[in-house]
C-alpha cells in the first residue's frame, strides 16, 4: 500500500499573523504532513507579531506558479489583518481559494482569513467563526456566524484568534487523517 504524504498549501503574504502561520505549520509537519508556503511574489514574506513586524518565512511558490490545487490535500489560511486584505485583491489568490472549495478539499481559515472565503464566494449557508471585526462581512456573504474556538462545516474549518490555534490545528490534522484512512480503505 503506497502512502502518499499529504500536502498542505499555506497561502499568505506580508502581514500574516505570525503565530497563525508558524504554529499550525509546525503542528502539521509534526503530524507528518508537508507544507508549501504560497504567496504573491518570490522571496520571503514578513509576519506580524501582535503589535509589530515579526519573523519572515520563505516562499516556496508564487500563486502564478501553482497551476491548480490538484497537488495539495488542504489549504491553510492564516490571519492577520493585512494578509487576507492584500490577498483578496489578487485574482489568482482568490481563484485558488475558490478552487479548493469547489474540489471539496479541507480549507482551514483563522482570524481575518475568512475574508478570503467571502471573496471566493464559499460562505453561503456555511457555519463559520472569525475575528469579531469581520463577522458582519461574513454574515453579509451568507454565512451563519458563531463564536467558538473552532467551527467545522463540511470541509471548512474556521477559528477566531491565536488562542484557538491548538483546536484549529487539531481539527485540520484530524480531517486530513480521516481522508487518508478513507483512501487506504478504498485501495485495500
Amino acid at each position: 500500500m503506497t502512502h502518499h504524504t499529504k500536502r498542505v498549501m499555506i497561502l499568505a503574504t506580508d502581514g500574516f499573523e505570525q503565530s497563525e502561520l508558524m504554529k499550525p505549520k509546525a503542528n502539521l509537519e509534526d503530524a507528518g504532513f508537508e507544507t508549501t508556503v504560497v504567496s504573491l511574489e518570490k522571496g520571503e514574506i514578513k509576519g506580524w507579531d501582535q503589535k509589530d513586524w515579526g519573523d519572515s518565512v520563505s516562499v516556496d511558490k508564487t500563486v502564478d506558479e501553482v497551476t491548480d490545487c490538484s497537488g495539495y490535500d488542504a489549504l491553510l489560511l492564516p490571519g492577520g489583518q493585512m494578509n487576507p486584505d492584500i490577498l483578496r485583491m489578487n485574482e489568482r489568490a482568490v481563484a485558488l481559494v475558490r478552487e479548493f472549495g469547489m474540489s471539496d478539499k479541507p480549507i482551514a481559515a483563522i482570524c481575518h482569513a475568512p475574508w478570503l472565503l467571502a471573496e471566493a464566494d464559499l460562505l453561503k449557508g456555511k457555519t463559520v467563526t472569525s475575528w469579531p471585526s469581520i463577522r458582519t462581512d461574513l454574515k453579509n456573504a451568507g454565512a451563519n456566524v458563531v463564536d467558538k474556538e473552532v467551527a467545522i462545516d463540511g470541509k471548512l474549518i474556521t477559528s477566531r484568534n491565536p488562542d484557538d490555534i491548538p483546536a484549529f490545528s487539531k481539527a485540520l490534522i484530524e480531517m486530513l487523517g480521516e481522508s487518508a484512512d478513507k483512501r487506504e480503505l478504498e485501495s485495500a
